[in-house]
């Protein structure tokens, strides 16, 4: 929960969301080049591969898993699957556990905490099979897991197809930066559409008590996806 604390204390971080949050709401994300829905992936991207503060990066994660017990590769992404989905489940558990009283204030929050958790994860899978996070190509692919299931079409409507093929070697173009906004736009359009907007479990997280259960459920059943996303998109070399 070490990032939640850094979180509360960082006004421009909590507005950022909920300008994402209202931009996503008044379907504005596919109408303007830039704003807070952008802003926002780019620091998923940003903290969750590069770390901040007592936050570890995925490489600083990936490095442990794999230290430790000289485990395989394999059961170090086992591992980091395993230490992120309890951060994620905690985090929505306390997201809903107030009900409509504290949602306002912590579903923005818990938005940002889970997807920065779910960009560490995926980063650090990729790094334990291999792939440069340093990369721009690899950190847009990164981004694009967290759409689970629909990465792919993300990636396709950028014009990037599988990693598969430039996996045995460095990657070594450089993503364009108007590429690079439209990549993170639609990503952050499909983020939020598919995470706290539905009025189904928002009106769950509402009540007190029954909002724990479902924000804890639900934020480990996406991350799931998030991680056989990752899998997929970053095989083993």
């Amino acid at each position: 929960m070490g990032l939640l604390g850094l979180l509360r204390q960082d006004r421009s971080t909590r507005e950022t969301t909920r300008d994402a949050v209202r931009e996503a709401r008044r379907k504005a994300a596919t109408e303007r080049g830039s704003g807070p829905l952008q802003k926002m992936v780019e620091s998923f991207r940003d903290i969750g591969l590069d770390g901040k503060a007592t936050f570890a990066s995925a490489s600083t994660v990936a490095r442990r898993a794999s230290k430790k017990g000289r485990r395989t590769e394999e059961k170090a992404i086992a591992r980091i699957i395993r230490s992120h989905r309890r951060g994620v489940t905690a985090g929505g558990f306390l997201s809903g556990l107030g009900g409509f009283s504290t949602l306002p204030v912590l579903l923005p929050l818990n938005v940002f905490e889970f997807y920065v958790q779910a960009t560490r994860m995926v980063g650090a899978i990729a790094a334990v099979r291999g792939y440069d996070l340093a990369d721009d190509e690899i950190r847009t692919r990164v981004l694009a897991c967290l759409v689970g299931e629909e990465s792919q079409d993300v990636l396709a409507g950028a014009g990037m197809g599988p990693v598969a093929g430039a996996a045995g070697r460095r990657i070594g173009k450089r993503l364009q930066g108007v590429q690079m906004s439209a990549v993170t736009r639609a990503i952050g359009a499909r983020v939020l559409k598919r995470f706290g907007l539905r009025s189904v479990r928002l009106f769950g997280k509402a009540i007190p008590g029954l909002g724990a259960l479902v924000g804890a459920v639900g934020d480990r059943r996406q991350l799931r996806r998030i991680a056989e996303s990752a899998l997929e998109e970053f095989p083993a070399r």
